[in-house]
């Protein structure tokens, strides 16, 4: 086995054509797609019989640890259009503290932040870029809050796609430099990130440039997905009894509800399935309040507002997908305060050594409340997402100092 067999060895393709994820008509693989006729996001679907008989456990452990060994149920048809910057396999951190502290069950965080970029956006967007690639795309343009504009800017580059990208005037620095940094042309604007994306929808007739907004493509779910397919990998095949997962596009919650169900068809696992739990911020809750309202769709979210901005999105257009994994999985939506966010994150970082960053912070809250109010016992083993790393947001200033000049008092210590 050597390093980069996953990229460079030719596996069979399944992809047989797109569907939309509402009204379920089909649209032909292979073709450049952005929404289907109804407005809604378009799902990639497989011959999964042939993906059965062509993919074992054992040959998979065979392969490379990197999100590319499950060739056989991702679009990209030929290694030549694979773009990669090193998209390893993410490690499960145990807090085996924290769950002693609250008397819960087994606590496991999924740290995305090892990816390249450092956040989880690194999935989507690799997927996103190389389909570009494949399908002769050569403008690509996109809203972000900073990550995955960021990730977006760093796959275009390396295979050079040109990226236009637009962001909310308070993202933060980090992002907008990196974005800039990385080869793309980026904006800030006096809005949300929906605003954003207007300005991409309304270019996209204007400029020429492709739209590559969260779920306005096919593919960053694909790539998402393998978050799914590599967390069930790591638990021999098995799934947690709950994931929070910190939800504004959705993209990745969407993605594992469906991995789950492609590696049952291909008898991987079985019909067991995680609870979903759609984690946000309260000033920016729009799933948990069409959750709590028992609605297929989510309003928009008026003057939205929270510290954890990767989560800051007042409408999302995959809004039914999310609130179906939620309910169908009988999971359900959480919204967390700011300032228990800061304090998750806080604690997390002084008890286990795992700096989190807001939006991951976010899950713990989650899982802290919820575990109060008891829609999760402690019994449950909990998957909690960390999809960036803590590292890309503001740290607390550290003023303590010492003078080797002067005599020092070795009692402070």
């Amino acid at each position: 086995m050597h390093d980069n067999d996953n990229l460079t060895i030719e596996r069979p393709t399944f992809v047989t054509h797109l569907e939309c994820a509402m009204e379920g008509d089909h649209y032909p693989a292979d073709q450049v797609h952005n929404l289907s006729k109804a407005g809604k996001p378009l799902l990639v679907r497989y011959d999964l019989t042939g993906v059965k008989k062509a993919l074992t456990k054992d040959a998979l452990a065979q392969r490379p640890g990197d999100m590319w060994r499950y060739r056989e149920l991702l679009p990209v048809r030929k290694c030549k259009d694979i773009v990669s910057l090193g998209e390893v396999t993410t490690p499960l951190i145990r807090l085996p503290k924290l769950g002693a502290k609250l008397g819960g069950g087994e606590i496991i965080v999924k740290d995305e932040g090892r990816l390249p970029t450092g956040s989880f956006k690194a999935r989507g967007l690799v997927m996103a870029v190389s389909m570009g690639k494949a399908l002769g795309i050569k403008h690509m343009a996109m809203p972000t809050n900073g990550n995955a504009g960021a990730a977006l800017a760093a796959y275009a580059t390396s295979c050079g796609i040109k990226t236009t990208i637009f962001c909310p005037a308070d993202t933060p620095e980090v992002n907008v430099s990196e974005i800039e940094l990385q080869g793309a042309t980026v904006y800030r604007v006096n809005g949300y990130i929906d605003d954003c994306g207007k300005i991409v929808g309304e270019g996209k007739a204007k400029v020429g440039w492709f739209d590559t907004s969260t779920l306005k493509e096919p593919y960053r779910i694909e790539g998402k997905k393998t978050m799914g397919l590599e967390l069930a990998e790591q638990l021999g095949w098995d799934v947690p009894d709950v994931i929070f997962y910190p939800t504004g596009g959705g993209t990745g919650l969407i993605g594992m509800w469906k991995a789950f169900d492609e590696l049952e068809k291909i008898g991987f696992i079985g019909s067991k399935r995680p609870r979903m739990v759609a984690v946000q911020a309260s000033g920016c809750a729009p799933m948990v309040r069409a959750y709590d309202a028992g609605t297929e769709h989510a309003t928009r979210w008026e003057d939205a507002h929270t510290i954890a901005s990767g989560i800051r999105v007042p409408q999302a257009i995959g809004d039914f997908l999310i609130l179906r994994a939620v309910r169908q999985s009988k999971g359900f939506a959480i919204a967390v305060d700011d300032d228990k966010i800061s304090s998750a994150l806080n604690e997390v970082a002084r008890e286990e050594g795992l700096l989190l960053c807001p939006e991951g912070a976010a899950t713990y809250a989650a899982y802290k409340q919820s575990l109060a109010d008891g829609r999760v016992s402690k019994t449950d083993r909990v998957m909690l997402f960390n999809c960036a790393t803590g590292l890309k947001y503001p740290l607390p200033p550290v003023t303590r100092t010492l003078d080797r000049h002067k005599p020092i008092d070795y009692t402070q210590f």
